[in-house]
C-alpha cells in the first residue's frame, strides 16, 4: 500500500505546482466582472467570467487602494496576477495585483443597448405610468415561490392590511426559461382583476437577474392593464424591468411597502378625522348658541315691549317723586298754618283757608297734568314708530307708523291723514 496524504498536504503540494509555474505566476486574463463583493477589510472579492467558463479572483486591500475606478457587474476588464490555491478551501483563484478596464462587458452591452432601444420607442416615458390604486384589495405577486422574497412580500403586505387578498403567480426568476416564466405570470394575473402586480426577486449578480432585464418582460409590463411595481436586486441593482414598470421599488421589501396601504394607520386616521370633526362641530355648535344668546339680548333691549316698561317704571317713578313732593310740601304747609293760628288766632284763618284754597287749587292742578291721570281720563300719548313722542302734526306724514299708549295698553297704526289747525 502506497503513502496516504492529508488533504492539507495534497492542497499545499498542487500550490506548489501552481506557484511554481511560469506562467500562472505573471498572467494577465480578461474577462467580464461578476459577483463583484467589497469587503469590510479592504479586500475584493469577484467572479472573471466568458462566455464558456469562469475564474474566482480576490485583490488585497493594498492593491485596492490603487484602482482608479469602481468595480462593477458586466465591466469587461484585464487582470493582472497570479494564479494559486487556497489551501483552506482547495479551491484555485487569482490573486489580482492590477485590473484594467477594456469595455462595458457582453452582459451590460446588451443591457444598455436594450435600455436604449426601449427608451426610445417611449416605453419608459412617464405618460404611459398608471397610477398606484391608494386602497389594494387584491395583490398579484410573481415571484420565485420560495425564497426571502416571497416570504418578505406577504409578510409586509399582510402585516400593512390583514384583509388583503394574495395572489402568488409562482415564477422561474433565474436561469433558462424564466423570462417566460415572468412573462406568463404577469399576462395571467393582469386577467385575475388585481389591483397592483408586484414582480420581482432578491438581489444577485447581473446574470441572476438577467430574466428582468429581457425584451419580453419589458414588453408584457408595458402592455400590461394592471398598475405593476417592479422590486427586483437589492437598492443598487437596476433592471429593464424597473425602466418600464409603473413604480420602481428598490427591494421587494419596498414593493410591499409602496403598494399595500397601511390598514391600521388608515384607522387611526379616520379616527383622529372623526375627533377633529367632532370637536369643529361642537365649536361651531357653541359659537352659534353664543350668538343667538347674543342675538336675543339684543332683542330684548331693543324690544317694544320692555321699552314701553320701561317707559312706565319712568311715569310711575315720576308720580310717586311727585307725590311725595306734594305730601311733603302738604305737611310744611300744614304745621306752617297750625304755628301761624297758634300765634295770630282768626286773623290768621282767614289767610289759612287762603293757602287751604291755594293748596287744593294746587293739588287739582297737579292732579289733573299727573300722566296717569290723564290717560285714565280718556287721553292718550302718541310717539313715532322710533319712540319719540310726537308734539306736532309736522312731525308725521301720510303712512308713518305711529304708537298710541291709553290707560290699559297700546294701540299701533299708521296715518292715513294729517290735519293742522288754523290757530297754530
Amino acid at each position: 500500500m502506497g503513502k496516504v496524504f492529508s488533504v492539507a498536504q495534497v492542497n499545499a503540494y498542487v500550490r506548489g505546482l501552481f506557484d511554481d509555474d511560469l506562467i500562472l505566476s505573471e498572467i494577465k486574463i480578461k474577462g467580464e466582472l461578476s459577483n463583484v463583493k467589497y469587503h469590510s477589510s479592504g479586500h475584493i472579492y469577484f467572479t472573471l467570467k466568458d462566455s464558456k467558463a469562469a475564474i474566482s479572483a480576490m485583490m488585497f486591500e493594498r492593491e485596492a487602494l490603487a484602482l482608479d475606478f469602481t468595480l462593477k457587474e458586466g465591466q469587461l476588464v484585464v487582470v493582472t496576477g497570479r494564479v494559486s490555491v487556497y489551501e483552506r478551501d482547495g479551491r484555485y483563484q487569482i490573486y489580482a495585483r492590477s485590473i484594467t478596464r477594456e469595455g462595458a462587458g457582453l452582459l451590460y452591452e446588451k443591457y444598455e443597448k436594450l435600455k436604449k432601444e426601449l427608451s426610445e420607442m417611449g416605453m419608459f416615458d412617464g405618460m404611459y405610468k398608471k397610477p398606484i390604486p391608494p386602497f389594494v384589495q387584491k395583490l398579484g405577486v410573481v415571484t420565485a415561490p420560495t425564497g426571502a422574497a416571497v416570504r418578505d412580500i406577504i409578510n409586509i403586505a399582510k402585516r400593512r392590511n390583514p384583509y388583503l387578498d394574495i395572489l402568488l403567480y409562482p415564477a422561474k426568476v433565474q436561469g433558462d426559461g424564466a423570462a417566460e416564466s415572468i412573462v406568463t405570470g404577469i399576462e395571467t394575473l393582469d386577467k385575475r382583476d388585481c389591483d397592483v402586480i408586484i414582480i420581482g426577486r432578491g438581489g444577485g449578480s447581473i446574470e441572476d437577474l438577467w430574466a428582468f432585464n429581457e425584451e419580453i418582460v419589458a414588453r408584457a409590463i408595458f402592455n400590461a392593464e394592471t398598475p405593476i411595481i417592479s422590486g427586483t436586486g437589492h437598492e443598487t441593482d437596476t433592471t429593464i424591468a424597473d425602466w418600464v414598470a409603473d413604480l420602481r421599488a428598490p427591494t421587494p421589501s419596498a414593493a410591499a411597502e409602496l403598494a399595500v396601504f397601511d390598514y391600521r394607520a388608515f384607522e387611526n386616521s379616520i379616527s383622529d378625522f372623526s375627533d377633529s370633526l367632532t370637536e369643529k362641530i361642537n365649536q361651531k355648535i357653541s359659537g352659534y348658541k353664543a350668538y343667538l344668546r347674543e342675538m336675543e339680548q339684543k332683542l330684548n333691549r331693543f324690544s317694544p315691549v320692555n321699552a314701553i316698561g320701561f317707559q312706565k317704571e319712568k311715569l310711575n317713578n315720576y308720580e310717586n317723586r311727585l307725590n311725595n313732593a306734594i305730601n311733603r310740601r302738604l305737611e310744611n304747609d300744614k304745621q306752617r298754618i297750625a304755628d301761624i293760628e297758634d300765634l295770630t288766632g282768626r286773623s290768621i284763618d282767614l289767610k289759612l283757608n287762603g293757602y287751604k284754597q291755594r293748596l287744593s287749587n294746587i293739588s287739582a292742578l297737579l292732579e289733573g297734568v299727573s300722566p296717569a291721570r290723564t290717560l285714565s281720563r280718556g287721553y292718550s300719548f302718541v310717539e313715532n314708530a322710533k319712540g319719540k313722542p310726537l308734539k306736532s302734526v309736522k312731525d308725521v306724514r301720510k303712512g308713518s307708523h305711529i304708537q298710541v299708549y291709553l290707560r290699559d295698553g297700546k294701540v299701533y297704526a299708521d296715518v292715513s291723514k294729517t290735519e293742522k289747525r288754523d290757530d297754530y
